[in-house]
């Protein structure tokens, strides 16, 4: 990897480019709008803190329809690497017009299910006129709740990724690309 950074060292291979990325990007992006067209849509991406945050960026530029955007940060995990299947909500969504909004919650990436399941079901508990699920990557070998995003970018293998917001210790989300961490940093 010419001019590799000690970030870049700690990767053991690439699993997404930068081109792949895009490539998922621009036709999620496609559907969004084909699907949020009408006039009486009112679309909030709701980005997941922290690590849907470049996702979300990306796939707004990408959008050719009116869309606003807001937060929420949760927290499902414990320390280190597991879950602790419980979801925290530590930065919940604050809008009056909630009920006149068309909620898409992009995320980076789904394990269990339980966060997005979960958000999912507090959202329209709350208001929302609807809600939609759309991740970049996909884990269902790790689901442990029924549940399909509506918007997938793609199907990923049972490994420890990082880059493109997906971190380890709060590390690695600036990797343009997204990688396979070697174990022995982790563990």
């Amino acid at each position: 990897m010419g001019g590799a950074c000690v970030l870049d060292a700690d990767v053991e291979r690439i699993l997404l480019t930068e081109g792949d990325i895009d490539k998922i990007i621009t036709r999620i992006a496609a559907q969004i709008d084909r699907d949020y067209c009408a006039p009486d849509k009112k679309l909030v991406l709701l980005c997941i803190l922290k690590g849907s945050v470049v996702f979300m960026g990306e796939l707004m530029k990408k959008l050719t329809i009116p869309v606003e955007i807001d937060f929420m940060r949760v927290s499902s995990y414990g320390h280190g690497t597991v879950s602790s299947g419980n979801v925290n909500i530590i930065l919940d969504i604050m809008r009056s017009d909630l009920k006149e909004c068309d909620i898409l919650i992009i995320e980076d990436i789904i394990d269990s299910g339980k966060t997005l399941s979960y958000l999912s079901r507090y959202l329209k508990l709350k208001g929302a006129k609807s809600v939609r699920t759309c991740t970049l990557l996909d884990k269902p070998s790790r689901r442990e709740v029924d549940f399909t995003a509506d918007y997938l970018g793609t199907v990923v293998p049972d490994e420890f990724l990082v880059g493109y917001g997906l971190d380890y210790s709060e590390k690695y989300r600036a990797l343009p690309y997204i990688g396979v961490l070697k174990p022995e940093v982790y563990r």
